[in-house]
């Protein structure tokens, strides 16, 4: 009896390695093959050559819309259906590549709750008047039915308390919502809601490229608060002229950092930033392209990247230079499209200078056969040496 459960679970347990194998195997092909794919004028004809897999048969091409744009079929050991790559017409593109460091300021959409705090009331009792109430990440853009736009603003209108309820209409996950608080009376005999909040941010980062409108991408991810984590919604932003006044180092464990000299001035304003989205921030560029590096190649999508020999622009040293990587990895299908690829940084020069891939270098531009193909958005922090990129094409999607 107990040799025949012995067998019993020993077939379970093949049984459920099997499932395992199938499934690690299944998602390793997913992630190789894309779900769409954008091809130039002339290159139709190679897509099935551009996606060759061993395991894989594609069929003939399924047309779906009157712009040109069709599916692939494509089975698994040529009889299980795997799935349907969308394939989408596209012009042979060509930018500006950059690298150069920028300075970056941001407004808010209203005022962003950081959290909620206790407060001393004249009691000497503690209350915490927003607890539950407000949630970090909501945006303040009404107090009493007033338009806010800035922090100042909000204190002002805080200033004028008198112990009745307020109003505040909050922008929580793309909707208004309004919440009632009560204020309460501090030591000093002032009214508080109990709340921190933050109107603006600022930082370095790199400019992948600018299109011949002018148009540009930058950083290759989007600009969270430090606090919540919270992608920040934007109401203006501009892009600033940016020094590398020092480097400390990136070590396994310690990312590294760029520390940067921005002179918030007329003069030294770019341009705009009109979008912070997941893949980057955006805008138009419309003064100081004279002293900027500009390099004119055409870019990748993503089916032509390849493992192997590849470089990046950046700053580091007052000048952009181009350094020497490679490509390690890539993943098709990644749930996050910014951590596309892995780039590992093999320049002696670069390594000697920063110890790989920094903060600040995020949006450095990535080469590989002469054409762009992604920038540098992500740092491995227990291998500075490495880090994660983002397709250009990507990029320019969310340019658009």
């Amino acid at each position: 009896m107990n040799r025949r459960r012995y067998r019993k679970f020993l077939l379970w347990c093949l049984g459920l390695d099997i499932l395992a194998m199938g499934w690690l195997g299944y998602r390793y092909i997913d992630r190789k093959v894309p779900d769409e794919i954008y091809v130039s004028e002339g290159e139709d004809q190679k897509v099935a050559q551009l996606l060759e897999h061993p395991l894989l048969k594609f069929e003939d091409a399924i047309a779906v819309s009157g712009e040109g744009s069709y599916l692939l079929p494509c089975r698994l050991l040529g009889f299980i259906p795997f799935k349907d790559i969308k394939v989408m017409p596209a012009e042979n593109g060509t930018v500006y590549a950059s690298g150069n460091t920028v300075g970056i300021y941001m407004e808010t959409e209203g005022v962003l709750i950081i959290d909620s705090g206790e407060i001393m009331t004249e009691q000497g009792t503690s209350q915490d008047p927003a607890k539950n109430i407000v949630k970090p990440g909501d945006y303040i853009v009404a107090f009493n039915e007033q338009k806010v736009t800035s922090k100042q603003e909000l204190i002002e209108d805080i200033s004028h308390l008198d112990g009745d309820d307020v109003t505040l209409d909050l922008l929580r996950e793309g909707q208004e919502v309004p919440v009632s608080l009560t204020p309460v009376k501090d030591t000093n005999g002032d009214y508080k809601l109990g709340i921190w909040v933050r109107d603006n941010t600022q930082g370095i980062g790199t400019l992948t490229f600018v299109d011949k409108e002018g148009n540009y991408g930058a950083l290759g991810h989007g600009i969270s608060d430090v606090d919540t984590g919270e992608l920040l919604h934007i109401s203006e932003g501009s892009l600033y002229q940016a020094e590398v006044l020092g480097i400390q180092k990136g070590e396994s464990g310690s990312p590294g950092e760029l520390s940067g000299l921005i002179r918030y001035e007329p003069g030294r304003v770019l341009g705009n930033i009109d979008i912070n989205s997941k893949n980057g921030i955006y805008g138009h560029i419309f003064a100081g392209k004279e002293g900027m590096f500009l390099k004119k190649m055409p870019v990748a999508y993503k089916q032509e990247l390849k493992t192997g020999p590849a470089s990046l622009l950046c700053c580091v040293n007052g000048k952009v230079q181009e350094y020497q990587a490679e490509i390690t990895r890539i993943d098709m299908n990644h749930e996050d499209t910014n951590k596309s690829f892995v780039l590992h940084v093999t320049d002696p020069e670069l390594l000697e200078a920063t110890g790989g891939i920094v903060q600040g270098m995020s949006g450095s531009p990535i080469i590989q056969d002469g054409k762009l193909v992604g920038a540098v958005t992500h740092v491995l922090v227990n291998d500075p040496t490495r880090g994660y990129g983002i397709f250009i094409e990507n990029m320019l999607e969310a340019a658009e």
